[in-house]
Protein backbone atom coordinates (compact mmCIF):
# COMPACT_ATOMS: atom_id res chain seq x y z
CA UNK A 1 0.00 0.00 0.00
CA UNK A 2 1.23 3.57 -0.90
CA UNK A 3 2.49 5.61 1.68
CA UNK A 4 -0.97 7.70 3.13
CA UNK A 5 -0.62 11.52 3.65
CA UNK A 6 -2.70 11.67 7.04
CA UNK A 7 -3.45 15.20 6.51
CA UNK A 8 -5.45 14.46 3.31
CA UNK A 9 -9.00 13.99 3.60
CA UNK A 10 -8.89 11.11 0.67
CA UNK A 11 -6.19 9.36 2.70
CA UNK A 12 -7.68 9.69 5.76
CA UNK A 13 -10.80 7.79 4.25
CA UNK A 14 -8.49 5.67 2.69
CA UNK A 15 -6.99 4.74 6.75
CA UNK A 16 -10.44 4.35 7.87
CA UNK A 17 -11.05 1.82 5.21
CA UNK A 18 -8.18 -0.17 5.53
CA UNK A 19 -9.12 -0.60 9.31
CA UNK A 20 -12.76 -1.74 8.67
CA UNK A 21 -11.45 -4.11 6.40
CA UNK A 22 -9.27 -5.56 8.64
CA UNK A 23 -12.17 -5.91 10.94
CA UNK A 24 -14.60 -7.49 8.94
CA UNK A 25 -11.60 -9.53 7.65
CA UNK A 26 -11.28 -10.99 11.04
CA UNK A 27 -14.48 -11.28 11.84
CA UNK A 28 -15.21 -13.15 8.83
CA UNK A 29 -12.00 -15.67 10.44
CA UNK A 30 -13.99 -15.73 13.14
CA UNK A 31 -17.28 -16.93 12.19
CA UNK A 32 -15.80 -19.21 9.71
CA UNK A 33 -13.32 -20.67 12.28
CA UNK A 34 -16.25 -21.47 14.79
CA UNK A 35 -18.02 -23.07 11.62
CA UNK A 36 -15.14 -25.42 10.91
CA UNK A 37 -14.46 -24.06 7.87
CA UNK A 38 -10.82 -22.63 8.80
CA UNK A 39 -8.24 -25.27 9.89
CA UNK A 40 -5.56 -24.53 12.26
CA UNK A 41 -5.36 -22.14 14.92
CA UNK A 42 -6.29 -18.22 14.75
CA UNK A 43 -5.11 -15.38 15.88
CA UNK A 44 -7.33 -11.97 15.44
CA UNK A 45 -6.62 -8.60 15.26
CA UNK A 46 -9.43 -7.44 16.20
CA UNK A 47 -9.03 -4.12 18.29
CA UNK A 48 -5.26 -3.58 17.23
CA UNK A 49 -6.40 -2.20 13.69
CA UNK A 50 -4.88 1.63 14.15
CA UNK A 51 -1.59 0.48 14.89
CA UNK A 52 -1.18 -2.05 11.35
CA UNK A 53 -2.49 0.92 9.40
CA UNK A 54 -0.89 3.73 11.04
CA UNK A 55 2.00 2.08 10.40
CA UNK A 56 2.06 0.95 7.31
CA UNK A 57 0.34 4.11 5.78
CA UNK A 58 3.66 6.33 7.04
CA UNK A 59 5.70 2.94 4.94
CA UNK A 60 7.14 3.16 1.60
CA UNK A 61 5.92 0.38 -1.20
CA UNK A 62 10.08 -1.14 -0.73
CA UNK A 63 10.02 -1.23 2.72
CA UNK A 64 9.27 -4.33 4.76
CA UNK A 65 7.41 -5.50 7.49
CA UNK A 66 7.67 -8.89 9.45
CA UNK A 67 4.94 -10.13 11.59
CA UNK A 68 3.69 -12.06 14.70
CA UNK A 69 1.21 -14.72 15.07
CA UNK A 70 -1.53 -12.34 14.98
CA UNK A 71 -0.63 -11.22 11.76
CA UNK A 72 -3.48 -10.90 9.44
CA UNK A 73 -4.01 -6.98 10.24
CA UNK A 74 -0.42 -6.83 9.06
CA UNK A 75 -0.78 -8.47 5.79
CA UNK A 76 -3.99 -6.20 4.95
CA UNK A 77 -2.24 -2.88 6.14
CA UNK A 78 0.94 -3.65 3.84
CA UNK A 79 -1.66 -4.07 0.72
CA UNK A 80 -1.65 -7.71 0.38
CA UNK A 81 -5.02 -9.21 -1.50
CA UNK A 82 -7.76 -9.87 1.36
CA UNK A 83 -9.41 -12.95 -1.20
CA UNK A 84 -5.66 -14.32 -1.96
CA UNK A 85 -4.82 -14.12 1.96
CA UNK A 86 -8.48 -15.62 3.14
CA UNK A 87 -7.41 -18.56 0.40
CA UNK A 88 -4.32 -19.01 2.37
CA UNK A 89 -6.13 -19.59 5.60
CA UNK A 90 -8.35 -21.92 4.18
CA UNK A 91 -5.17 -23.40 3.00
CA UNK A 92 -5.83 -23.56 -0.65
CA UNK A 93 -3.31 -23.71 -3.85
CA UNK A 94 -4.30 -19.89 -4.51
CA UNK A 95 -3.42 -18.83 -1.17
CA UNK A 96 -0.10 -16.05 -0.87
CA UNK A 97 1.61 -19.85 0.30
CA UNK A 98 0.26 -22.22 -2.05
CA UNK A 99 -2.06 -23.34 1.00
CA UNK A 100 0.56 -24.51 3.30
CA UNK A 101 1.37 -21.43 5.18
CA UNK A 102 -2.11 -21.11 6.90
CA UNK A 103 -2.83 -18.16 9.33
CA UNK A 104 0.54 -18.01 11.12
CA UNK A 105 2.96 -17.91 7.96
CA UNK A 106 1.06 -15.46 5.45
CA UNK A 107 3.91 -13.74 3.12
CA UNK A 108 4.41 -12.05 0.53
CA UNK A 109 7.70 -10.97 -0.76
CA UNK A 110 6.50 -8.37 -3.78
CA UNK A 111 4.25 -6.47 -1.37
CA UNK A 112 7.45 -6.16 1.35
CA UNK A 113 5.62 -8.77 4.02
CA UNK A 114 8.58 -10.91 5.32
CA UNK A 115 6.38 -13.22 7.10
CA UNK A 116 4.37 -13.72 10.32
CA UNK A 117 6.03 -15.54 12.31
CA UNK A 118 4.20 -17.61 15.20
CA UNK A 119 7.68 -18.14 17.39
CA UNK A 120 7.60 -14.99 19.50
CA UNK A 121 10.15 -12.11 18.86
CA UNK A 122 11.57 -13.85 15.72
CA UNK A 123 10.76 -11.54 13.44
CA UNK A 124 12.61 -8.78 15.02
CA UNK A 125 15.83 -10.27 14.02
CA UNK A 126 14.62 -10.66 10.15
CA UNK A 127 13.59 -6.90 10.30
CA UNK A 128 16.72 -6.19 11.53
CA UNK A 129 18.24 -8.03 8.36
CA UNK A 130 16.35 -6.16 6.24
CA UNK A 131 17.87 -3.04 7.80
CA UNK A 132 21.28 -4.42 7.52
CA UNK A 133 20.90 -5.52 3.75
CA UNK A 134 19.86 -1.87 3.02
CA UNK A 135 22.74 -0.59 4.34
CA UNK A 136 24.93 -2.80 2.85
CA UNK A 137 23.53 -2.54 -0.61
CA UNK A 138 23.07 1.12 -0.10
CA UNK A 139 19.29 0.80 -0.99
CA UNK A 140 16.82 3.21 0.53
CA UNK A 141 14.09 0.80 2.18
CA UNK A 142 13.85 -0.03 5.97
CA UNK A 143 13.01 -2.88 7.94
CA UNK A 144 9.49 -2.37 10.65
CA UNK A 145 8.84 -5.29 12.90
CA UNK A 146 6.05 -5.96 14.62
CA UNK A 147 5.83 -7.81 17.97
CA UNK A 148 3.95 -7.53 21.45
CA UNK A 149 4.71 -6.84 24.95
CA UNK A 150 5.42 -10.81 25.40
CA UNK A 151 8.28 -10.74 23.31
CA UNK A 152 9.73 -7.94 24.65
CA UNK A 153 11.29 -10.38 27.00
CA UNK A 154 12.74 -12.52 24.35
CA UNK A 155 16.26 -12.30 24.03
CA UNK A 156 16.46 -12.38 20.48
CA UNK A 157 14.55 -9.16 20.80
CA UNK A 158 17.23 -6.91 22.96
CA UNK A 159 20.12 -8.69 20.78
CA UNK A 160 18.57 -7.28 17.36
CA UNK A 161 17.93 -3.55 18.86
CA UNK A 162 21.35 -3.74 20.24
CA UNK A 163 22.76 -4.49 17.00
CA UNK A 164 21.14 -2.25 14.73
CA UNK A 165 21.45 0.51 17.26
CA UNK A 166 25.27 0.01 17.59
CA UNK A 167 25.41 -0.03 13.44
CA UNK A 168 22.31 2.59 12.66
CA UNK A 169 20.82 0.10 11.18
CA UNK A 170 17.25 1.41 9.03
CA UNK A 171 15.01 -0.13 11.32
CA UNK A 172 11.94 0.56 13.28
CA UNK A 173 10.54 -1.90 16.00
CA UNK A 174 6.66 -1.37 16.90
CA UNK A 175 5.85 -3.07 20.20
CA UNK A 176 2.02 -3.53 20.53
CA UNK A 177 1.54 -3.39 24.21
CA UNK A 178 -2.31 -4.91 24.14
CA UNK A 179 -1.56 -5.40 28.41
CA UNK A 180 -1.47 -9.44 28.15
CA UNK A 181 1.42 -11.61 26.84
CA UNK A 182 -1.10 -14.82 25.92
CA UNK A 183 -2.96 -14.46 29.83
CA UNK A 184 0.00 -12.92 31.53
CA UNK A 185 -0.55 -9.47 32.92
CA UNK A 186 1.72 -6.64 32.10
CA UNK A 187 3.09 -5.95 35.24
CA UNK A 188 3.77 -9.77 35.82
CA UNK A 189 5.74 -9.90 33.62
CA UNK A 190 7.30 -6.24 33.75
CA UNK A 191 8.82 -4.53 35.82
CA UNK A 192 8.93 -0.72 33.97
CA UNK A 193 5.98 1.17 33.45
CA UNK A 194 6.67 1.93 29.78
CA UNK A 195 8.84 -0.35 27.06
CA UNK A 196 10.04 2.15 25.52
CA UNK A 197 11.93 3.38 28.22
CA UNK A 198 14.11 0.38 27.59
CA UNK A 199 15.26 2.34 24.18
CA UNK A 200 17.73 4.57 26.55
CA UNK A 201 19.55 1.67 26.98
CA UNK A 202 20.69 1.31 23.83
CA UNK A 203 21.21 4.93 22.94
CA UNK A 204 17.95 5.29 20.84
CA UNK A 205 14.10 6.65 20.99
CA UNK A 206 11.84 5.12 22.65
CA UNK A 207 8.66 6.68 21.62
CA UNK A 208 5.00 5.98 23.28
CA UNK A 209 1.72 6.33 21.24
CA UNK A 210 -1.88 5.66 21.77
CA UNK A 211 -2.43 2.43 19.92
CA UNK A 212 -5.55 2.97 19.74
CA UNK A 213 -5.10 6.25 17.10
CA UNK A 214 -4.21 6.15 13.83
CA UNK A 215 -3.24 8.99 13.10
CA UNK A 216 -0.33 8.76 16.45
CA UNK A 217 0.98 5.83 15.28
CA UNK A 218 1.26 7.40 11.71
CA UNK A 219 3.38 10.35 12.92
CA UNK A 220 5.68 8.22 15.12
CA UNK A 221 6.46 6.19 12.42
CA UNK A 222 7.11 8.30 9.62
CA UNK A 223 9.06 10.22 12.12
CA UNK A 224 11.13 7.35 12.80
CA UNK A 225 11.11 6.51 8.92
CA UNK A 226 12.75 9.75 8.54
CA UNK A 227 15.35 9.11 10.94
CA UNK A 228 16.35 5.60 9.39
CA UNK A 229 16.44 6.80 5.93
CA UNK A 230 19.11 9.58 7.08
CA UNK A 231 21.33 6.88 8.27
CA UNK A 232 20.48 7.86 12.19
CA UNK A 233 19.08 4.52 13.02
CA UNK A 234 16.89 2.82 14.73
CA UNK A 235 13.90 4.06 16.65
CA UNK A 236 11.63 1.95 19.46
CA UNK A 237 7.44 2.55 19.49
CA UNK A 238 5.49 1.33 22.09
CA UNK A 239 1.76 1.05 20.84
CA UNK A 240 -0.45 1.04 23.99
CA UNK A 241 -3.33 -0.93 22.79
CA UNK A 242 -5.64 -3.74 23.30
CA UNK A 243 -7.31 -6.52 21.85
CA UNK A 244 -10.65 -7.16 21.89
CA UNK A 245 -10.77 -11.51 21.39
CA UNK A 246 -9.05 -13.65 23.43
CA UNK A 247 -5.28 -14.56 22.88
CA UNK A 248 -6.58 -17.40 20.55
CA UNK A 249 -9.39 -18.00 19.31
CA UNK A 250 -11.72 -20.51 21.78
CA UNK A 251 -9.74 -18.74 24.88
CA UNK A 252 -11.34 -18.81 27.94
CA UNK A 253 -9.97 -15.66 28.86
CA UNK A 254 -9.82 -16.13 32.77
CA UNK A 255 -7.39 -13.26 33.02
CA UNK A 256 -9.54 -10.37 32.69
CA UNK A 257 -13.26 -9.14 32.75
CA UNK A 258 -16.01 -8.73 30.00
CA UNK A 259 -16.37 -5.38 31.64
CA UNK A 260 -12.84 -4.26 30.94
CA UNK A 261 -13.12 -5.26 27.39
CA UNK A 262 -16.41 -3.70 26.97
CA UNK A 263 -14.92 -0.35 28.76
CA UNK A 264 -12.20 -0.18 25.44
CA UNK A 265 -14.65 -1.21 23.07
CA UNK A 266 -17.35 1.45 23.82
CA UNK A 267 -14.55 4.17 24.80
CA UNK A 268 -11.65 3.66 23.16
CA UNK A 269 -12.12 2.12 19.87
CA UNK A 270 -10.17 2.95 17.00
CA UNK A 271 -12.35 2.90 14.64
CA UNK A 272 -15.45 5.08 16.23
CA UNK A 273 -13.13 7.43 17.41
CA UNK A 274 -11.32 8.34 13.92
CA UNK A 275 -14.54 8.14 12.31
CA UNK A 276 -15.89 10.84 14.77
CA UNK A 277 -12.65 12.75 14.40
CA UNK A 278 -13.35 13.17 10.93
CA UNK A 279 -17.04 13.92 11.24
CA UNK A 280 -16.13 16.82 12.85
CA UNK A 281 -13.72 17.90 10.90
CA UNK A 282 -16.12 17.51 8.08
CA UNK A 283 -14.18 14.80 5.82
CA UNK A 284 -16.74 12.27 6.59
CA UNK A 285 -20.74 12.16 7.10
CA UNK A 286 -22.52 8.90 8.62
CA UNK A 287 -23.49 7.98 4.97
CA UNK A 288 -20.06 7.60 3.66
CA UNK A 289 -19.31 5.62 6.54
CA UNK A 290 -22.21 3.11 6.17
CA UNK A 291 -21.45 3.05 2.40
CA UNK A 292 -17.83 2.37 3.01
CA UNK A 293 -19.14 -0.16 5.55
CA UNK A 294 -20.97 -2.17 2.81
CA UNK A 295 -18.61 -1.99 0.37
CA UNK A 296 -15.90 -3.62 3.16
CA UNK A 297 -18.36 -6.54 3.94
CA UNK A 298 -19.10 -7.01 -0.25
CA UNK A 299 -15.37 -7.25 -0.29
CA UNK A 300 -14.74 -9.40 2.21
CA UNK A 301 -17.95 -11.67 1.39
CA UNK A 302 -16.22 -12.03 -2.17
CA UNK A 303 -12.67 -12.73 -0.63
CA UNK A 304 -14.20 -15.79 1.52
CA UNK A 305 -16.36 -17.42 -1.72
CA UNK A 306 -13.42 -17.20 -3.37
CA UNK A 307 -11.35 -18.99 -0.83
CA UNK A 308 -14.35 -21.30 -0.49
CA UNK A 309 -14.29 -21.85 -4.65
CA UNK A 310 -10.48 -22.28 -4.49
CA UNK A 311 -8.95 -25.30 -4.84
CA UNK A 312 -6.68 -27.51 -2.66
CA UNK A 313 -2.87 -28.10 -3.16
CA UNK A 314 -2.25 -31.68 -4.61
CA UNK A 315 -0.83 -34.18 -1.59
CA UNK A 316 2.59 -34.32 -3.97
CA UNK A 317 3.18 -30.37 -3.35
CA UNK A 318 3.96 -30.98 0.00
CA UNK A 319 7.39 -30.91 -0.68
CA UNK A 320 7.67 -28.12 -2.94
CA UNK A 321 9.41 -24.93 -1.81
CA UNK A 322 11.28 -27.33 0.93
CA UNK A 323 14.56 -27.70 -0.70
CA UNK A 324 16.56 -25.41 -2.95
CA UNK A 325 18.44 -28.48 -4.80
CA UNK A 326 16.47 -31.53 -6.05
CA UNK A 327 16.79 -34.03 -3.42
CA UNK A 328 16.26 -37.88 -3.88
CA UNK A 329 14.56 -38.90 -1.04
CA UNK A 330 12.03 -35.97 -1.19
CA UNK A 331 11.69 -37.12 -5.13
CA UNK A 332 10.40 -40.44 -3.43
CA UNK A 333 7.98 -39.20 -1.02
CA UNK A 334 6.68 -36.89 -3.64
CA UNK A 335 5.84 -39.74 -6.11
CA UNK A 336 4.10 -42.19 -3.58
CA UNK A 337 1.85 -39.16 -2.22
CA UNK A 338 0.86 -38.77 -5.54
CA UNK A 339 0.61 -42.75 -5.84
CA UNK A 340 -0.72 -43.26 -2.44
CA UNK A 341 -1.79 -39.94 -0.82
CA UNK A 342 0.54 -40.51 1.96
CA UNK A 343 -0.24 -44.10 2.73
CA UNK A 344 1.87 -47.02 3.10
CA UNK A 345 2.40 -48.98 -0.48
Amino acid sequence: MATLNMTDPSDQRSALRRMLLIREFERAVRDNFADGEIPGFVHLYIGQEAVAVGACSALEDDDYVTSTHRGHGHCLAKGMDERTLMAELYGRRDGYCSGKGGSMHAADLDEGMLGAQPIVGAGVPLATGAGLTAQLRDREWVGLSFFGDGAFAEGQVHESINLAATWDLPAIYVVENNLYSEGMTYEKQHNVENLADSAAAYGIPGVIVDGMDVEDVYDAVAEARERAARGDGPTLIEAKTYRYRGHYEGDPQPYRTQEEIDEWRENRDAIDTFAARLREAGVLDEGDREEMQSAVEADIEAAVEYARDAPFPDPEEAYDDVFAEPNPDVEYFRERLGRTGGADP
